[in-house]
């Protein structure tokens, strides 16, 4: 059996994971148990990556302007027309977007392109949108993007605050690693800061559900009372800091006591009272703040204000302490190494006169970028004032992800040249471009990756590039040769990883933070079996899990910077129209836009469609019931997703997931809906905080279709497909009845199959009809359709269908959409490692008695790899009652 030691490419945990390659020529994934960031865990993703290779909806053959060409002809059109945009409007009519699914040598060479030689610093990355603000806000502070700590400081602490960050659901790995340290100590305390009650609060001591908005206020009030008590490290701040009166100037003025924090961050005072005297208290204490900080008007702002509480105990740098920021993309770490945001240079480099010269110097650029770029959201714009002319995108979906999508999607509508390279020929943004060129997917790569640690890994293909399938680096190169210019001549990415290196290196003497030199001449056989390591990585030293430690910073005279913080509102207020406040994000099994998870059958089980999170004090006053279609509106757009009604969610706040697109619903694109409003320092979109109004969604019918194939949905004004095994799910709505609904359902389910038989029933005065279709024997599609949403269990017929012959008594209750005597229905997903259904879960806790996640896991597996689903067994053990 082939065994290949690569890295996970979701989020940025970095798990390393190892591909075996069976006798049988399927592929199975387990995590690498030796990976210093995962030590063989992987959450749901990662576990079902062997069901994401498949080819469908590759991208295999280049395009140009519709048609299926060669290489050479689309390299050139590339070419040609950038260069011809570049001749006639200059490089600034120029831009690329790129991504943090791309490798670090990917990133490199498109920005060595862009800023060095084509001349203009218009390459931004979707890693503008995740973690620019913990960007700024490091560099503000310590004069450098460094991540001071490494993921043993999570498990180190004695106290653990989670701000803005469902790390359960986000990072279930690194979760994981919190619950077991905090089972090893249980003297350990967790905080959980966020508006919604999120799975993470499940291994919480403490749960502030602040007004969304109110971080900075909150650790403003947290530094002033540390002050007010004398829990200062006077000596560290003395020694190694500048700005302190300033910053707690501020901090007093907005957060003069615990009761006025309390009151502007609509908490109680006893709460915010504990929070603060567990920080004092405790000096081993970590920090972990991820998008719930970092997406918002004032993110920069809030990330310093976090830094400033731990710069005023100098808790930094020493094991078990520190602000530690977790990113969402697996390689937007790279992204920034490698200068690929629009107002960075290469290796950690800005864009001051003498960082300039260097780079310029060592790239033998001769047309170095001077000046920074235009931001994402600031780029886009450009697009859609036509300053912009030619864009490229490489590995991203921004319209999908983009705040002010549709207006985004207009934007690439009328670029005089869009190009985009991906794996997926069938994308929202694909669908745009003039040119569409074949990239690798992940498993095809080679190269390297950075996760949130600092920890670089080697990312190692463990299948053939497919036909005509091309390395992002490789396009980009024979892009850059087509219009002229030098130093593009790579053969493999252990030469660009090389120079990447080395550049690190030059004229660094440890005047900088990131540092590579001694891997500035890696040869091949050491990059290949490459072993993942924290930089810095200088030569003669060992790697750092550490920075700061000592008490020197990057900044001019070496001090650490405190930053006074003013707490700034949202850039727009909830009012009479749009009184609602919107909030995206993560759902537990999904990635991004769903081009890789939409192909795993166990990834969709738990949750089907997109949806709107609403407290029922809220719903039941908008008259919103459990299950009902909603419309959730802004100023921007809207989109129509279910309802899922709780107490988890806070008053005047709603949750829609970021990840559905226009291949998987008729209106489930978020980011339509969010506003466009940007941190000024950062350039980061606020995603966290957008008014909007929410209305139910009254539908003339609604029916869901379980079929073999795919159908047609242009007759429906809603719907949802998801993938299950050996199916797909459909969830539907309509605005019209259809005369004949047997004739409906039959010509949307046709097909040419012999033997085919079909069982139906109509009730013509309630509207009602269902149908299932049999292929010799085996259940290959059925429809229900209603004029109410309240309509069967889907679970239950979707395990007919792993069946080569229902048998009379299923067939029977087919129909009716639920088992007879003798049958069961596993219910909906809750553990998607092990596809383990609710009313399994429910009934062995009452047989059982069981009281813990832990014995569930003994009987039924369920939470025993990911622990994903612990929450979820906890939140079924107290509803069923087990023990």
């Amino acid at each position: 059996m082939l065994q290949v030691k690569t890295t996970c490419p979701y989020c940025g945990v970095g798990c390393g994971l190892v591909v075996s390659h069976n006798d049988d020529k399927t592929f199975s994934v387990s995590g690498d148990k030796k990976h210093p960031a995962n030590f063989g865990r992987l959450c749901s993703k990662g576990s079902a990556l062997a069901e994401t290779l498949d080819m469908e909806n590759r991208l295999l053959q280049p395009v140009v302007n519709g048609q299926q060409c060669d290489w050479d002809m689309a390299l050139d059109t590339v070419a040609d027309r950038f260069q011809e945009v570049i001749e006639q409007h200059g490089p600034e009519a120029v831009a690329f977007y790129v991504s943090g699914q791309l490798l670090t040598e990917d990133y490199y060479v498109a920005n060595k392109l862009m800023k060095g030689f084509i001349g203009s610093s218009n390459i931004d990355t979707n890693s503008r949108l995740c973690m620019s603000s913990s960007v700024a806000g490091h560099k503000r502070a310590f004069g450098s993007d460094t991540v001071p700590g490494c993921y043993q400081d999570l498990e180190q602490c004695e106290l653990l605050i989670l701000t803005g960050s469902n790390m359960a659901w986000c990072h279930p790995v690194l979760y994981q690693r919190i619950v077991q340290a905090k089972k090893n100590n249980p003297e350990m305390k967790v905080v959980v800061i966020d508006p919604r009650r999120t799975a993470s609060c499940d291994v919480a001591d403490l749960h502030l559900a602040l007004k969304p908005g109110s971080d900075a206020i909150l650790f403003n009030g947290l530094l002033n009372w540390l002050n007010e008590h004398n829990h200062g490290d006077a000596e560290f701040i003395h020694k190694h800091t500048e700005g302190l009166d300033e910053a707690l100037r501020v901090a007093q003025w907005f957060s003069p006591n615990v009761e006025a924090a309390a009151q502007h961050c609509e908490l109680g005072t006893d709460d915010v009272a504990i929070l603060y005297q567990w920080f004092s208290k405790t000096e081993k204490t970590v920090t972990v703040y991820s998008q719930g900080i970092n997406q918002s008007s004032s993110g920069t702002d809030k990330v310093n204000a976090i830094i400033n509480c731990h710069l005023f105990t100098g808790r930094i740098g020493q094991p078990g302490m520190g602000p530690f920021s977790v990113t969402g993309q697996p390689n937007a770490m790279g992204g920034r190494e490698v200068g690929a945001l629009s107002n960075q240079l290469a290796a950690h480099m800005d864009f001051d006169k003498a960082d300039i010269d260097r780079v310029e110097r060592f790239w033998q650029a001769p047309k170095m970028a001077t000046k920074p770029g235009l931001k994402a959201v600031d780029l886009f714009e450009a697009l859609h004032r036509g300053e912009i002319k030619a864009l490229w995108v490489i590995a991203t979906n921004p319209a999908v992800s983009m705040p002010d999508a549709y207006r985004v999607r207009q934007a690439m509508q009328q670029c005089d040249f869009l190009v985009v390279s991906d794996c997926a020929t069938q994308t929202d943004t694909t669908a745009l471009a003039d040119v569409l060129l074949p990239a690798l997917a992940w498993g095809e790569k080679s190269g390297t990756v950075t996760n949130s640690e600092r920890c670089i890994s080697r990312q190692r293909p463990f299948l053939e590039a497919p036909e005509n399938a091309k390395a992002d680096w490789w396009i980009l190169s024979q892009v850059a040769q087509r219009m002229g210019y030098h130093g593009f001549d790579y053969q493999r990415p252990q030469q660009i990883f090389r120079e990447h290196a080395a550049l690190s290196a030059f004229e660094n003497n440890g005047t900088r933070d990131f540092d590579l030199s001694a891997l500035a001449d890696i040869d091949a056989e050491s990059y290949e079996n490459f072993k993942p390591t924290q930089w810095p990585i200088k030569t003669g030293q060992q790697a750092q899990a550490r920075v700061f430690g000592n008490g020197e910073f990057f900044t001019a005279n070496g001090r650490a910077k405190f930053i006074s913080v003013t707490p700034q509102p949202p850039g727009r207020l909830p009012d009479i129209d749009y009184p609602m406040v919107l909030n995206t994000g993560r759902v537990r099994d999904q990635w991004h836009t769903m081009t890789r998870t939409g192909k795993s059958p166990r990834l969709n089980g738990h949750v089907i469609e997109s949806y709107a999170e609403l407290n029922k004090i809220d719903a039941k006053a908008m008259a919103i019931y459990p299950g009902q279609l909603v419309e959730v509106k802004s100023t921007q757009g809207k989109v129509i997703v279910r309802a899922s009604i709780n107490e988890s969610q806070r008053r005047g706040s709603v949750f829609v997931p970021m990840h559905w697109n226009d291949q998987f619903a008729s209106s489930a694109v978020v980011d339509k809906v969010v506003n466009a409003y940007t941190d000024p320092i950062s350039g980061q979109p606020e995603f966290k905080h957008t008014p909007v109004q929410v209305t139910p969604y009254n539908a003339a019918w609604y029916g869901f279709i379980l079929s073999r194939d795919m159908i047609e949905t242009a007759s429906f004004s809603y719907w949802a497909r998801s993938r299950r095994q050996g199916l797909w799910h459909y969830e539907l709505a309509g605005n019209q009845m259809a005369d004949d609904w047997a004739n409906y359902a039959r010509q949307l389910l046709c097909s040419d199959a012999q033997g085919v038989e079909w069982s139906e029933f109509f009730d013509s005065s309630k509207q009602t009809y269902r149908g299932a279709r049999f292929i010799d024997g085996q259940l290959d599609s059925c429809a229900f359709i209603g004029t109410g949403y309240h309509l069967p269990p889907r679970d239950w017929l979707i395990e007919l269908f792993s069946k080569d012959i229902v048998d009379r008594q299923e067939r029977m209750r087919v129909l009716s959409g639920t088992p007879g005597v003798g049958q069961e229905d596993a219910g909906k997903i809750v553990c998607s490692c092990f596809s383990v259904g609710r009313n399994t879960l429910c009934k062995k806790i009452k047989q059982m008695k069981l009281t813990t996640p832990e014995q569930i896991g003994e009987h039924l597996q369920a939470g025993t790899n990911c622990g994903s689903c612990m929450p979820e067994l906890r939140e079924l053990i107290v509803e069923v009652g087990g023990g």
